[in-house]
């Protein structure tokens, strides 16, 4: 419910602060005191259109500000994690209007988009007047209603799970189809190329792994002979190795008698030679490595040559090869085995399409059923609001060529307003006045179900008195029952049952240089006197306040 609205700067509010209770709130008030600028603001925080003239004249922004209670599970709490915002409970819409025309958007002090706060301001209050596009007008709302009234929420919930199985049953036959025509026109290139490819056994790397083993043996063979050479020199027939090691040897026989002479070139002459027989290992292996087969280089050359031209004609990377041909030969597969398949996939979606189709038709037979209940409950509803030649029903349309999410049915409400006319939509046939009336019928059938938390009602009971206007007054009571209620009126039946009485008015500031709009919320006599207001006119009289007591006495009975 609507805690607390919170008005700065717009129109001719300055600073307007209004704390709301359960049930049913009445604003009164003389024509022009503000009542349609309140309105107006509201909606602005709700997410309705922005407009620069709503900034009061000198101030850079205006700013709305409605605080809501929301108990847990509510669906606008649903929309705010949704959009990845924190649900405390307590929802803080508000909304703020620059005097350039641009606008700004919160909930709970959250940055959000105007899209998002509308959603939520949609899910919180339903605003109804006699031309206003947000209420029960809108026919696409229509067979929520109905599936509400008759509850059967559980059951459209279960049919659009039937409807998403459906649809992946179909898309996965649609896309298993479109693959077998694929391949069946490409049949014979696939079987081609997957026995080409399954001769040939790519291999991942292999082009890698081959060029760099040619490259080292075409190196191998210019360096070849170089490497023998210095071989034969370090290691060969005439090799200094032999002589140094018998110089060596004389040198340390003779260590004893001059050791400082000696043991220096000992030791260097032991180095040289390990260097050199480390050299003659080198180059040992460096002459087994370049060593090779030319008839191995060949096949080396013929393999990539293999390889790469292949490449070029399936245009693909010679590492790709291996996955495309496990490709070619699924797609073979697929053409042979894809008519078991395929009878498989035919049959999930025909057992989907059943299973949906029984579910959507029993949903149709629920919904026309309830529909009648429907009819009945706002009809009765009807006589008190000076209807009673009215009459409302329910237009449930069922094709099953045109299925959806929610089931066949596309579901309207009628009304015909005198026996003989031409029955239409409601929003159609009905005038503004009618138009009202039917919409507060409907929702006080609907008030425990498929309602917004807070309901706003701006001037129904325009054009009505007596006791069309005392109807009007005992059914909004009704419907405060059940959820809270709001309502812009200029009629006293209405006004005495109010549970919270606001009277809007206009006073002068600066010596009459401007004005501005204040609420003032009314205690017992000055709700008396208010009433007694709307009975008599300007001039109240003591008829009149006697009148309002009886009005305030009968709303309490």
């Amino acid at each position: 419910m609507l805690a607390r609205l919170s008005i700065r700067d717009i129109v001719l509010i300055e600073r307007l602060d209004i704390e709301f209770s359960r049930g049913l709130a009445v604003l009164t008030g003389e024509t022009g005191a503000g009542k349609s600028i309140l309105l107006d603001a509201f909606a602005l925080a709700l997410g309705g259109r922005g407009d620069a003239g709503l900034v009061r004249h000198g101030a850079e922004q205006g700013q709305v500000t409605a605080t809501f209670d929301v108990p847990k599970g509510h669906p606008a709490a649903k929309i705010l994690s949704g959009n990845g915002l924190d649900d405390t409970g307590e929802m803080i819409l508000r909304r703020v209007q620059l005097a350039d025309g641009r606008t700004r958007a919160f909930i709970n002090d959250q940055s959000i988009s105007v899209q998002t706060l509308k959603a939520v301001g949609a899910a919180l209050v339903e605003i109804h007047g006699q031309h206003d596009e947000r209420a029960l007008v809108d026919a696409s709302t229509h067979r929520q209603l109905l599936d509400a009234f008759a509850g059967l929420e559980k059951e459209v919930a279960a049919l659009e799970t039937l409807w998403e199985a459906r649809r992946t049953a179909n898309a996965a036959l649609d896309e298993h189809r479109a693959s077998m025509e694929r391949a069946a026109r490409e049949a014979d290139y696939l079987r081609h190329a997957a026995d080409e490819l399954k001769t040939l056994k790519p291999k991942d790397g292999e082009e890698t792994a081959l060029a760099g083993r040619r490259t080292t043996m075409m190196q191998g063979e210019k360096i070849a002979s170089d490497l023998r050479e210095a071989q034969e020199a370090v290691g060969g027939p005439h090799s200094p190795v032999p002589a140094l090691a018998a110089a060596v040897r004389r040198l340390e026989r003779r260590a004893a008698n001059s050791p400082a002479l000696v043991e220096p070139a000992v030791k260097a002459i032991d180095i040289a030679i390990n260097a050199l027989e480390e050299a003659d290992q080198h180059l040992n292996a460096a002459l087994v490595a370049a060593d090779f087969d030319p008839a191995e280089l060949e096949r080396i050359e013929e393999r990539l040559f293999a390889l790469r031209a292949a490449s070029r004609k399936y245009s693909t990377p010679v590492d790709g090869l291996a996955a495309l041909a496990a490709k070619f030969v699924a797609d073979v597969a697929l053409i042979d085995a894809g008519a078991d398949r395929l009878k498989k996939l035919e049959a999930a979606a025909a057992e989907a399409d059943q299973r949906y189709g029984a579910a959507a038709e029993k949903l149709s037979a629920a919904r026309t059923k309830s529909a009648e209940k429907l009819n009945k409950a706002v009809n009765a509803e009807l006589a008190p609001l000076k209807l009673e030649r009215a009459k409302f029903m329910t237009q449930v349309e069922t094709d099953a060529k045109s299925p959806g999410p929610q089931g066949i049915d596309r579901v309207e409400f009628w009304v015909q307003t005198n026996p003989g006319t031409k029955a239409g939509p409601l929003m159609k046939v009905a005038s503004g006045g009618e138009l009202s009336r039917f919409l507060l019928a409907l929702k006080v059938v609907l008030s425990d179900r498929g309602s917004a938390p807070t309901l706003v009602f701006d001037e129904i009971d325009t054009g009505v008195g007596g006791a069309v206007a005392d109807a009007i007054g005992a059914r909004l009571s009704r419907l405060a029952g059940q959820v809270q209620v709001m309502a812009v009126t200029h009629a006293p039946q209405v006004a005495a049952r109010a549970n919270q009485h606001l009277l809007i008015s206009k006073d002068a500031l600066d010596k009459g240089k401007r004005v501005a709009t204040r609420v003032n919320a009314l205690a017992a006599d000055h709700r008396r006197e208010e009433i007694a207001r709307m009975l008599a006119g300007a001039e109240i009289t003591a008829e009149a306040r006697a009148a309002a007591e009886r009005l305030l006495r009968a709303a309490t009975a």
